[in-house]
């Protein structure tokens, strides 16, 4: 019942935002339609490996629409400025787990972005661009399945961002170094086989190939369900590690200001 209170609060709490989100959505496709353009003017003067210029297209049209759900998060789940207002205090108090809290509250926002972002901005590329859409529904299951454990990888990776601010008091800047890492390493622009040898090794031992990589590629049917299994140990191994954190932060709570 909470938890359902509290993804439905954050989700309403959005819609208050909408015109100024739809221009966010509309600028997006600008950026969209820019790499679009770039990668099919470079599949006009030579082949794009096993993607194919259409392929290429509907790669990039997948993960910038998915962008909204898989990496654009909530700042550390918002911990940090809870810190610095003391308000963390009070929420390691209630008798319900802290990272469960944060993790529902970020769910309803995520479904907003789903349905007010995501969905219609690749409803607009599907009308105006040649993309490859799967033909059979087990690929849309498996899509939307390594979607949803894409987004829950993050949302553990910003909470465990977040939870360095009683540390640090701010953990802004490892935000943007994480959302600059999955940039590149997560193959949202491009496929991760054709980055430099050294960084695809780096790449394979994080969690970042399974929040935009590999989601495009089984939308492609490039690859079959059993990628959603390391997906899943990812998930595991996170939460297993947030829970440890939560455990910390109980014993190492500092409020500044409050």
């Amino acid at each position: 019942m909470l938890f359902g209170v509290l993804a439905r609060k954050a989700y309403a709490r959005n819609l208050q935002y909408r015109l100024s989100h739809a221009l966010n959505t509309a600028a997006s496709a600008v950026f969209g339609y820019v790499f679009v353009s770039v990668w099919a003017s470079i599949g006009a003067e030579s082949p794009l490996g096993e993607y194919g210029t259409d392929g290429m297209i509907t790669y990039i049209a997948f993960n910038q629409a998915c962008f909204s759900v898989t990496l654009f998060v909530t700042n550390g789940l918002g911990l940090d400025r809870q810190v610095r207002t003391g308000q963390i205090a009070l929420d390691l108090m209630r008798p319900v787990p802290l990272f469960a809290q944060l993790l529902y509250r970020e769910c309803g926002q995520l479904v907003y972005q789903l349905l007010y972002k995501a969905v219609p901005l690749f409803a607009l590329y599907a009308l105006t661009l040649p993309l490859v859409i799967p033909p059979h529904p087990g690929a849309w299951v498996v899509t939307s399945a390594a979607v949803i454990l894409a987004a829950y990888i993050n949302i553990c990776i910003n909470y465990l961002i977040g939870a360095l601010a009683l540390w640090s008091t701010e953990s802004r800047w490892l935000y943007w170094i994480n959302l600059s890492a999955s940039a590149i390493m997560a193959g949202g622009m491009i496929p991760l086989e054709w980055l430099p040898e050294w960084l695809q090794r780096i790449s394979a031992v994080t969690p970042y190939p399974y929040m935009q990589y590999m989601p495009a590629r089984l939308f492609l049917q490039m690859e079959n369900g059993l990628v959603l299994l390391p997906s899943l140990a990812w998930c595991a191994a996170l939460t297993l590690v947030c829970v440890g954190m939560t455990g910390l932060l109980r014993r190492k709570v500092e409020v500044q200001g409050g």
